[in-house]
């Protein structure tokens, strides 16, 4: 086994990009830094004691990371794109989140987590065309949430006192802002379908208001769930993505910040963070199964 992993590892250094096939088609895309930095992980929390939390385990591997947007929608043709070395938002979810289901299952491969991320990133894991990727973090909510990967946060009252009723359009309003959009303006209607089946879904959420160094909060968000602040722009439901972090003076954001330009665990607290942003206007409470 070894002696494969070396001759595995050989390859990756020969070849500036790791296509992979999975059931005969889907093609996997990688850099040999991605592999290795995956393997590394795994291997570390491999003999990490079973009380860590690898949420942020996962996350502070990736501090100092820099903050690249659309690194998804490089390939003219769809496929699954890894990318440990830039990161947006969604990105760091989902890496980290596919590491932590790993370790939470006992894999450790490679493909293990590759088989993790299109799980989640792609719908019913199928890798077809630009539309089969989730692009609304509530559908990857719901979709992940009936995978039993994740489960959404929405009790008690206190403090999840508001409901965000779900109303997505911006892509299809917006295609000139996407990539595959443009060159594909037949996805458009595809995209609008997908739109209309997640609108009008109803969830509790936490107000920004009643985001503060409270007990109430405390037992309601554990460090390492992922926190998805939601926005009242026309069109959208999620605003930004990150992991939860407690702090003596209250719950900080590790996230890829675009203002930091690299991830960063936010010095101010999540509700001064809040506060600067006057579209946000609370936050919702994902987990990671064990």
């Amino acid at each position: 086994m070894d002696r494969l992993k070396g001759i595995i590892g050989m390859m990756m250094v020969l070849f500036p990009c790791i296509l992979c096939k999975a059931e005969g088609k889907t093609m996997y895309a990688a850099l040999p830094t991605d592999s290795i930095d995956v393997c590394r992980f795994l291997e570390e929390a491999r003999h990490m004691p079973r009380t860590t939390n690898f949420p942020l385990f996962f996350a502070r591997k990736f501090l100092g990371k820099p903050y690249v947007a659309h690194t998804l929608d490089l390939n003219d043709e769809e496929r699954l794109v890894v990318n440990t070395r830039q990161l947006d938002c969604t990105t760091l979810v989902e890496n980290v989140t596919a590491l932590t289901l790993c370790v939470y299952r006992n894999l450790y491969s490679w493909h293990d987590y590759l088989n993790a991320l299109v799980a989640m990133r792609y719908r019913h894991g199928l890798i077809d065309r630009y539309p089969s990727r989730i692009h609304y973090f509530t559908e990857w909510i719901t979709a992940n949430t009936a995978t039993e990967m994740v489960k959404e946060i929405q009790a008690p009252d206190p403090p999840f006192t508001h409901v965000q009723t779900v109303c997505v359009n911006y892509m299809s309003q917006h295609p000139e802002s996407y990539k595959a959009l443009q060159q594909h303006p037949e996805f458009v209607e595809d995209i609008r379908q997908m739109e209309e089946r997640v609108t009008g879904g109803h969830f509790r959420y936490i107000p920004k208001s009643e985001v503060k160094n409270s007990r109430v909060l405390r037992r309601a968000i554990h460090d390492g769930d992922i926190i998805a602040i939601t926005s009242k722009k026309v069109g959208l439901d999620i605003a930004h993505l990150g992991f939860a972090v407690w702090r003596k003076d209250g719950l900080h954001l590790l996230n890829a910040s675009s203002v930091h330009k690299k991830v960063v665990e936010e010095p101010m607290t999540l509700y001064q963070y809040l506060q600067k942003h006057p579209s946000h206007t609370g936050i919702r409470i994902i987990r990671i199964n064990k």
